[in-house]
């Protein structure tokens, strides 16, 4: 028994009803980035994407190849740990906080107390690419980390590879996460984000990233999952989004290419050993280089290159397995600002009966959707797998 659960970070399909709360209210991920860019998606529009809401010039199929609908998000917020924690059962009545004016002045000088580091370049709110360029040469002559924030629930860490290497960074991000970002200020992430290169020319090594997330306060779909005796495996950020809690194995990517690849190992290992497999990804590309960035081309791009590799994952997708193609927010690159949008997103569900699976008022029917098909108990939702 194989189930397999893609998230296409950041590629939501519309503006939910409540998003005028948020960021954008005029935010829609996949229709602006169809309608702008036309990108070929031969494969996705076979399978319904088009049957889920008009989305010109994407085409409703005739007979469509999968299950298909839509889910809205109850949980407060719109970034990727709230959504995945939703999408494995457990919604936020509360959000994590959040810092739109930047970070108060007594949480730096925490954090810079904690870490032990000579002070800390206030970023503010700003894109990642944004505040290396502004702040990087001052930190490379300080010797200072840049800590900036967005409008989701982070504490974000830059520092040249050069100042401060990796194992360095790694640490006060730890620190961060265990002694700074707590109580009123636990967020959703403190992430740890290398860079490198020159003034003027500095490059982010979104591959050496790394994500701390706080621990789930609840058992996930995963922790059922192992309860029931299916083996667990995490692709690309999954694991840290959880603090690792729930997986047997967790297995790092350093694109949207190789996030691909590693799920198809993944699966073919689990038919070769007949263990009953619970296989989820993250594609991150579409957030972390297109989205935050407002390149709706590359967005474009990533969308049809995904598209290609559709028909090798069917391939590997033994008879009787499941693929779950969703996502976790909206991040749209057509819209002024950089953030996640707070969005409606796909549910294309393959391998059973196809058919209009409607709105889902929770990411959690995606939960339900799994633990029923390996006959796990404990999940909340509503399972997807009959239609």
């Amino acid at each position: 028994m194989l189930f397999v659960t893609i998230v296409l970070d950041g590629v939501g399909i519309g503006a939910a009803p409540d998003a005028h709360l948020y960021v954008e209210r005029d935010c829609d991920t996949l229709g602006h980035v169809l309608a702008a860019e036309q990108p070929h998606l031969p494969n996705l529009e076979a399978l319904g994407l088009g049957n889920i809401r008009p989305l010109p010039p994407m085409a409703a199929a005739s007979a469509a190849a999968a299950a298909y609908g839509k889910m809205q998000e109850v949980s407060a917020g719109m970034d990727s740990t709230t959504g995945h924690w939703e999408l494995a059962g457990l919604t936020l009545e509360r959000a994590f906080p959040t810092y739109l004016e930047g970070f108060p002045q007594d949480l730096l000088d925490r954090f810079v107390a904690a870490s032990g580091v000579p002070g800390a370049l206030d970023g503010g709110v700003a894109s990642g690419t944004e505040v290396i360029a502004r702040l990087g040469d001052e930190h490379r002559a300080t010797g200072k980390p840049i800590v900036y924030t967005s409008a989701d629930s982070v504490f974000q860490i830059a520092a040249h590879t050069d100042v401060i290497p990796l194992d360095d960074l790694y640490r006060m991000s730890d620190i961060a996460r265990r002694e700074v970002c707590v109580g009123e200020h636990a967020v959703g992430r403190v992430i740890a984000r290398p860079f490198t290169g020159e003034s003027g020319a500095y490059t982010r090594l979104s591959a050496k990233r790394k994500d701390y997330a706080l621990v789930p306060f609840a058992p996930t779909l995963q922790d059922r999952l192992r309860e029931a005796d299916v083996r667990t495996v995490a692709v690309g950020k999954i694991g840290d989004l959880f603090a690792g809690v729930g997986f047997d194995e967790s297995v790092k990517t350093a694109s949207n290419a190789e996030g691909v690849e590693k799920t198809i190992a993944a699966m073919r290992k689990a038919v070769d050993s007949g263990t009953p497999t619970f296989v989820w990804t993250n594609l991150v590309d579409f957030d972390q280089e297109y989205g935050h960035r407002n390149d709706a081309p590359g967005f474009a791009h990533a969308l049809e290159a995904f598209d290609a590799a559709l028909p090798q994952i069917l391939a590997a997708l033994p008879d009787g397995g499941r693929l779950f193609i969703t996502a976790d927010h909206g991040n749209d690159p057509t819209t002024p600002g950089t953030d996640h949008n707070r969005e409606y997103v796909p549910a294309l569900l393959y391998g059973g009966p196809a058919g209009d699976l409607g709105l889902r008022s929770t990411f959690a029917d995606h939960a339900a959707t799994v633990a029923d098909f390996f006959g796990a108990p404990g999940v909340s939702g509503t399972s997807m797998l009959n239609g």
